[in-house]
């Protein structure tokens, strides 16, 4: 019963808060930078999409391909992290590089 208020009382709050928007306009031809309503109606209508789901998709499409899809790391090792790692590794066994590429 607990879980059915708590669901309840979410619903009702996710329906009064609204999420940010923002202003989006069509160019009036397209960019390498811009589409044109028309642009973007071919391109909903070919995936099955309506406008706004069609912008959703382009905008994941983008982050996939331009921001990192891991966590950044710590930057490079530490003279003592380097050293502790030498003295682990077997001696003679593995060649250590410093670099990958």
């Amino acid at each position: 019963m607990a879980t059915q208020a708590s669901t309840k009382a979410s619903r009702s709050k996710s329906r009064t808060e609204k999420p940010k928007a923002v202003l989006f306009r069509y160019r009036d031809a397209d960019s390498v930078v811009g589409v044109s309503r028309g642009t973007a109606g071919k391109l909903a209508r070919k995936l099955g999409l309506n406008e706004t789901q069609l912008l959703h998709y382009a905008m994941v499409q983008l982050a996939r391909s331009e921001l990192p899809q891991y966590e950044p790391d710590d930057g490079p090792l530490s003279k003592g992290d380097m050293d502790a790692i030498r003295k682990l590794e077997p001696q003679g066994r593995m060649r250590i590089r410093q670099s990958l590429f």
